[in-house]
């Protein structure tokens, strides 16, 4: 369901797909035009697990040690690999990458925020982060708990380049 418009106002033009050609074919979206500014995105995630895995991670006493910091780790180093990943990302060299990690009652919030200066921005970098972190924390945590849940991987903010912030906004986003 789309939002009302006043009358007279004229509607939004479709916004294409910017890694297709007019002719449909999948490519790399052209960025040497554009000038280089300081870009920064924010993502974040949550890793849902049963409240007595929690307690087992506050205590520290996984089998494979700090999944909080190696998730940390595993989260800075996809974003600098993003481009490894995602098939039409441009390589970017990123100038700062923090991966936190949060214990909730029932799992851990994960943020992730990178940022670079040149002509594209880092939304992918910064999903990618907290996903791979996010990750990372089930494969250090199935030993203790198979039923671990990924949800709510979404970007939160970015800032910089042609299209200016975005702030994502979450009323009554319950607390966790």
């Amino acid at each position: 369901m789309s939002a009302a418009r006043k009358p007279g106002t004229p509607a939004r033009p479709a916004r294409k797909l910017s890694h297709f050609d007019d002719a449909g074919h999948v490519r790399m979206v052209d960025v040497s035009a554009k000038p280089a500014t300081e870009r920064t995105a924010v993502a974040g995630a949550f890793v849902r697990m049963r409240s007595s895995t929690v307690a087992t991670l506050r205590q520290v006493k996984n089998p494979k040690g700090d999944p909080l910091e190696v998730a940390r780790i595993a989260g800075i180093l996809a974003a600098k690999r993003t481009s490894e990943l995602i098939p039409l990302c441009h390589p970017l060299m990123l100038t700062h990458v923090d991966v936190r990690v949060v214990l909730c009652q029932n799992g851990m919030e994960i943020t992730s925020e990178v940022t670079t200066t040149g002509p594209t921005g880092v939304e992918m970098e910064a999903l990618v982060a907290a996903s791979v972190a996010a990750l990372t924390i089930y494969d250090m945590c199935k030993s203790v708990e198979r039923g671990i849940t990924i949800t709510d991987l979404h970007l939160l903010e970015k800032k910089g380049g042609r299209s200016g912030h975005y702030l994502r906004s979450e009323p009554g986003r319950k607390q966790r």
